[in-house]
């Protein structure tokens, strides 16, 4: 019996007859000496829909970016160049896992590579490249290849490897990124009148270094600006980074304040590519019109792992220009995104956004201040990034692009007579729109001519564990015995009634939504359901100074719980000011599951709590402006204030200070007025990333009712040798 080398849920790739691509999920596991795929998870000699002899004629080709329904998969086709039709296509929806895929099965291919008859040794070389813009070839159908099996037999007996992901930029597009050498600058184009070996460093801002380049010649057009570039640091991986550069949905508007509109022109093949671009100047908006762009983008990823992302502008019969947009001209651009070495075990990535471009407009020559700051605009992107992952924990983003509606100069009826229309904050069709029309056809499955007769749902390629289903050793898994909640008890009440006061009582799960199991692909929230600790008391503390490590006071809930053998959690809310106050929520739980996420986050350290611990606040009852205040969008905790771990050998306690955080003071400044007319739910969980951590699941959620400030005790801390 042949050894599973890898397996996993992928996505089958192609193109019908009549030129609509499709995509299915499916599950591939590739062996020793076959590649194949099934409709669901293999079992009991289930018969695969199709399989592929691994071989050493075998190859992998990259096919690059694909577009389905504006989303973005990275596609994988694996042949063999004796047989013309032998080959199955695979895609991913992020990079690293086709990367994955493609180092796996080159590795099984060169494993029979050594097996056969040698008459040489192996070559590795890259393919050849013919810019399917110059030549006018669409190479994105599926039946098709950038390098045929036969011009590779009949080029190269041995074995050819392209260990760059993606072929050369197109002839017309100059590469910014290689290094500068005489033997470039002789290949360079005679209309390029400017260098580009020198920079000069000329101011930093918002934690960059803008350069611009130094010019060998006097001459430039008067609306065209010096080529700079924007250098900073992100904490994240390239691949992540990649792919949120890629975007163009609503997650742009996050990071990218030069963004206003971006749509897909024409999908070249999978690492060129026409896009529409509008953007978003705040330079004398009233007198100035806006502008927008028509260029192409290539990409690739270098054998160091780093990725090339190239920009310039490339008119196009579909997309001309637009009433009331001034339309500039990209001299040069895009990003360069290259690994740096880890620090504190946090990926580290030199993200360099290089912008020359021409703004055009009979005015912008005389005011080189809008040139320049809009530029600076633009490359001030570099910062959005690196704010933008310092805020989030890294997780897969499903990059799109929408598809672009008909812009050709044919269907412009009157320049003037739409101008007005341009102006609107609304141009063209919403990004929500377009996301909502195809956010649930992503993953719609169509007849294919491979397996036609069945049609698998995306809750079936990517199952939610059922409790029944779980092992022992589950993440998800819980005590079943009920806990007796006789004998803790805390000096702020509890009561169900819903008009009770000075109370608190626990808050239904499911009026919080969490990370689903299928969150990673989709991004999609479920109700939270049960939680995993009992919630058994609450404590309101008053004193002259912070209250930390509540846990020692003696008869609170935690020495309670660690005389019984239970285990508790103490979360300890501190708000500052004249009288320091202190509201104790008391979880506890008969044990902890070994390797659950609820045991990795105990014991783990304080980077890892942090970069965890979240709470999702409502105010189901209160004035407006509290509700807008405090709002419902989960918080980091432990990013966004500071968090106090001390660990016992029967509980945690989580002491959170709100004073560290000036936004938080002040939101706490505006509740603390009318925190008697409140009513306050809480929900503390511990924040899963990755497909196994999945769905996420509550520590507990707690409703907090028309609280008064002078029911506040204060306490009395005691020094216990048995819980230090």
């Amino acid at each position: 019996m042949s050894k599973v080398v890898y397996e996993g849920w992928m996505v089958r790739y192609g193109r019908r007859k009549i030129g609509r691509s499709f995509i299915h999920m499916r599950y591939f596991v590739l062996e020793t000496r076959v590649l194949a795929y099934y409709k669901r998870k293999p079992q009991d000699n289930m018969v695969p829909i199709k399989t592929l002899l691994i071989d050493g004629n075998c190859r992998v080709e990259d096919r690059g970016l694909k577009m389905h329904h504006g989303h973005m998969v990275y596609v994988l086709c694996v042949y063999n160049k004796k047989e013309k039709h032998h080959r199955i296509t695979m895609a991913a929806f992020n990079i690293q896992e086709a990367l994955i895929w493609k180092e796996k099965i080159e590795l099984v291919i060169d494993q029979h590579q050594d097996l056969m008859p040698a008459n040489g040794n192996k070559v590795y070389t890259a393919f050849q490249y013919k810019s399917a813009i110059e030549n006018g070839r669409n190479s994105s159908s599926d039946r098709e290849s950038q390098c045929s099996p036969e011009e590779e037999a009949d080029s190269q007996p041995a074995l050819l490897r392209r260990t760059t992901i993606g072929n050369g930029p197109p002839e017309s597009l100059y590469d910014w990124t290689r290094e500068t050498d005489s033997a470039l600058s002789n290949q360079a184009s005679a209309d390029q009148v400017f260098s580009r070996k020198h920079w000069r460093l000329v101011r930093c801002q918002n934690g960059l270094r803008i350069f611009e380049e130094l010019l060998e010649v006097d001459y430039l057009p008067r609306s065209c600006s010096r080529a700079m570039k924007a250098v900073g640091v992100v904490e994240a991986s390239c691949e992540a980074i990649f792919e949120l550069v890629m975007s163009m949905d609503g997650t742009r508007f996050e990071w990218d304040c030069s963004f206003q509109y971006g749509s897909l022109v024409e999908e070249v093949d999978g690492h060129t590519a026409i896009l529409y671009h509008r953007l978003q100047l705040d330079w004398c908006t009233m007198f100035v019109w806006p502008r927008d762009l028509c260029y192409v983008r290539y990409w690739r990823r270098n054998d160091d792992g780093s990725y090339v992302v190239l920009f310039q502008s490339r008119e196009h019969p579909n997309c001309g220009p637009q009433p009331g947009f001034v339309r500039a001209h990209i001299e040069s651009g895009g990003f360069n995104i290259s690994p740096l070495k880890s620090r504190h075990g946090r990926p580290r990535t030199q993200v360099q956004h290089l912008m020359q471009i021409d703004l055009k407009g009979w005015g912008v020559g005389y005011l080189p201040s809008f040139q320049q700051h809009c530029l600076l605009h633009m490359l001030n992107s570099v910062a959005g990034l690196r704010e933008w992952f310092s805020q989030r924990d890294e997780t897969h983003i499903l990059p799109r692009i929408p598809v672009m509606v008909n812009m050709t100069t044919s269907s412009i009826s009157s320049k003037k007579e739409r101008k007005g229309q341009e102006y609107s904050a609304q141009p063209g069709p919403s990004l929500d729109q377009v996301h909502a029309a195809s956010r649930h056809s992503t993953l719609i499955e169509e007849d294919s001519d491979e397996d036609e007769d069945y049609q698998l749902s995306y809750q079936e390629a990517y199952p939610v564990k059922r409790v029944t289903d779980v092992k022992p050793t589950s993440l998800d898994e819980e005590p079943s015995d009920q806990l007796d909640l006789s004998g803790f008890s805390g000096n702020l009440r509890r009561d169900e009634r819903e008009k009770s006061r000075n109370c608190w009582t626990i808050s239904d799960a499911n009026n919080f939504r969490v990370r689903s199991k299928n969150f990673t692909y989709d991004k999609t929230k479920i109700p939270a359901g049960k939680h995993l600790m009992e919630l058994v008391a609450v404590d309101w503390l008053k004193d002259v100074k912070r209250m930390d490590h509540v846990a020692r006071r003696k008869g609170c809930a935690v020495q309670v719980a660690s005389e019984r053998g239970l285990f508790s959690l103490a979360i300890n809310v501190q708000v500052p000011g004249s009288t320091n106050y202190s509201m104790v929520f008391y979880f506890v739980t008969k044990e902890l599951v070994p390797g659950s996420l609820l045991q990795r986050f105990v014991d783990g350290d304080d980077e890892f709590r942090n970069s965890r611990f979240k709470l999702i606040p409502s105010v189901p009852k209160g004035s407006w402006i509290v509700r807008q205040s405090v709002g419902s969008t989960p918080c980091l905790l432990g990013k966004a204030v500071d968090c106090t771990y001390i660990r016992g050998p029967n509980y945690l306690e989580i002491d959170i200070d709100i004073g560290s955080s000036t936004v938080a003071n002040g939101v706490l400044g505006l509740v603390f007025g009318v925190i008697t007319t409140l009513v306050v739910d809480m929900a503390f969980l511990v924040q899963a990333n990755t497909y196994d951590e999945l769905p996420e699941r509550l520590i507990g959620a707690v409703r907090v009712s028309h609280i008064e400030l002078s029911s506040a005790v204060v306490p009395v801390l005691e020094d216990n040798p048995s819980t230090e």
